[in-house]
């Protein structure tokens, strides 16, 4: 939702974080040059005392002037330093994207780019594999939420910004990358080479799971993102199962790295009518609630969600809430943990920043942030049950839902 300029994103991974250094402007040092001061920009009057601002000065001058590989653009400059500038906040969630990266982003927000289809983040200081998307070229190659990714074409990850990795990994379809993988419970990694793709996300899908036996039906409903078309998916398809009259309703939002917080709380309101979804605390202690204004039509159908560690941010919100007012059974593995609140401020260059402003907690308080939610039946799918097709914790939902029904 756009209001003035910007608007709360609430993302895995996210797609797009910094690089490079701060904000210089300057002349360079060298034992046999005399420094002389610039005055290109003014001293911002809420700079610390004790910096010594004139280092931006200069340096940005020593880049510019004796570089090896000539010539600089200022153009590349600035972008690197207020790329830089927002790095220093040591938070792989707040990030400046100039023109190009920018636009990226939103494309991925619409659901259409090209890629391998995963969302990945920082984990443990290092690039870790948020989710793969369903159907997606890494989902067949079987990357998991949670696994390591320790290199890209032989270029380590180590200490690399998110950005860089997500500019290796992206690329035209057809093309392949390497990516080197730690794979959870495994102790070496493997090389896995993924053939990049068009990525268009279908977010919202559905099936009726009937049972003869019991007369029973489940309407099982599949949320594999938080996109722009989300929203007006889901109402139809909801339209179309209340038709149906389901006995209970089984909601995946496993592998789902969130997106938009709107979307979240909106569909919270179709279990928990008029009533707080999430609120979010800033650096103030503001508290901010975010209410639901839906219809509440499933509030009186038994519900089960399954969750895993690639469920992140948006979907976490849902999971909880609906937990928290006994709306759901959460059932699976213990969700990703990404509770900060992005804002994106946009610019009149197309440049935008994704800036950390809060973060989440759930209707009673919970932390989401590094918690993530803790499922109520806890069911770890292992490598051999993917091998072999299982899925234990849809099983155990299924057996649940009929018992309760």
């Amino acid at each position: 939702m756009i209001k003035n300029k910007k608007f709360i994103l609430y993302i895995s991974l996210v797609f797009f974080f910094s690089f490079t250094v701060g904000f210089l402007i300057g002349i360079d040092v060298s034992p046999n040059k005399i420094i002389s001061k610039s005055n290109f920009l003014p001293v911002p009057k809420n700079i610390d005392p004790d910096i010594n601002y004139d280092l931006f000065r200069q340096l940005w001058m020593a880049v510019k002037d004796d570089y090896v590989d000539q010539p600089v653009t200022d153009k590349d400059l600035f972008y690197g330093s207020l790329e830089g500038l927002v790095q220093g906040l040591d938070d792989p969630y707040s990030i400046f994207l100039n023109p190009d990266l920018a636009k990226k982003f939103m494309d991925d927000m619409s659901g259409s780019f090209e890629g391998i289809g995963i969302e990945i983040g920082m984990r443990d200081d290092r690039l870790t594999v948020i989710a793969p998307l369903t159907g997606t070229p890494a989902f067949r190659a079987g990357l998991l939420a949670g696994d390591k990714i320790y290199a890209i074409d032989t270029k380590s990850t180590f200490g690399m910004g998110l950005d860089e990795a997500v500019h290796l990994i992206r690329g035209i379809k057809g093309t392949p990358v390497i990516l080197t993988v730690l794979h959870k419970n495994k102790n070496f990694t493997e090389d896995v080479e993924i053939i990049r793709d068009v990525i268009e996300i279908t977010s919202v899908s559905w099936e009726m799971k009937e049972f003869p036996d019991s007369n029973k039906k489940i309407a099982y409903i599949k949320v594999s993102h938080f996109s722009e078309d989300t929203w007006q998916a889901f109402i139809d398809i909801c339209s179309v199962v209340l038709r149906a009259s389901p006995d209970a309703l089984l909601l995946d939002l496993r592998n789902n790295p969130g997106g938009y917080l709107d979307t979240a709380v909106d569909m919270a309101g179709y279990w928990v009518d008029n009533d707080v979804i999430t609120f979010s605390t800033d650096a103030n202690k503001y508290k901010k609630e975010y209410k639901s204004n839906g219809p509440g039509d499933f509030k009186d159908i038994p519900t089960v969600i399954l969750v895993n560690q690639g469920s992140a941010s948006a979907s976490e919100i849902l999971a909880g809430a609906l937990q928290d007012y006994n709306q759901a059974t959460i059932i699976g593995e213990q969700t990703f943990g990404k509770g900060s609140v992005q804002e994106l401020h946009s610019f009149s260059d197309g440049s935008a920043l994704k800036l950390t402003v809060a973060y989440w907690y759930t209707p009673l308080g919970r932390s989401i942030n590094e918690n993530g939610i803790s499922p109520d039946i806890d069911i770890k799918i292992t490598v051999e049950d993917l091998e072999n097709k299982i899925d234990l914790q849809m099983d155990t939902a299924i057996e649940i839902l009929k018992e309760s029904i």
